[in-house]
């Protein structure tokens, strides 16, 4: 059993098939004996996901900043929350508390976790799974664009190696488990 920190979108914008890959994500973690790692809001996909995961039996672990929970989108359902004082915080504890990342569809706050796990794990500070979900080809722009900044040299090419790009929940979750039995 591992604990997976889940980066994804928390707008309360987006279309319902985010929020569908969202709760089948947390079913799927849930299914999987794994425990929930969130940025611990109630809203968007980061609130779906956990409620999935619940629903399956999953422990949840909710982190968030207070400034956020003074705004009333605490996921307050949560198993365990823990409040930091600033998303410099935030990020610091889920990278701390995680055995791997999952990444979902999201904006820049999900752009700017992946980045900040995916820029640590290329200086050794961890060797932890970093999963990418694209369904439907969502981040293909991105990571077309990151391979080619390996081109001018502002990206080594061992770096995209350390993220796995998967095209569906359960592809992803057997990527993160045949990392975490053989690291």
């Amino acid at each position: 059993m591992a604990r997976i920190c889940v980066f994804c979108a928390s707008s309360t914008r987006v279309d319902q098939r985010w929020l569908d890959l969202a709760t089948e994500t947390g079913k799927e973690l849930a299914a999987r004996g794994h425990t929930l790692v969130s940025g611990g809001g109630k809203v968007g996909m980061m609130g779906t996901v956990a409620a999935g995961a619940r629903a399956g039996g999953a422990y949840t672990l909710g982190i968030m900043p207070q400034v956020l929970v003074d705004w009333e989108v605490a996921d307050m359902d949560s198993d365990e929350m823990i409040v930091t004082e600033g998303m410099s915080a935030r990020k610091d504890l889920m990278l701390e508390q995680s055995d791997a990342f999952l990444t979902l569809p999201g904006g820049l706050g999900t752009l700017d976790e992946l980045f900040e796990v995916w820029t640590t794990a290329t200086l050794a500070l961890h060797t932890k799974p970093i999963v990418v979900i694209d369904p439907d080809g969502f981040y293909t722009g991105l990571f077309g664009w990151l391979a080619g900044l390996t081109d001018d040299a502002f990206i080594r090419r061992e770096a995209l190696t350390m993220v796995t790009v998967a095209g569906s929940v359960p592809a992803a979750f057997d990527s993160i488990e045949a990392a975490l039995d053989h690291p």
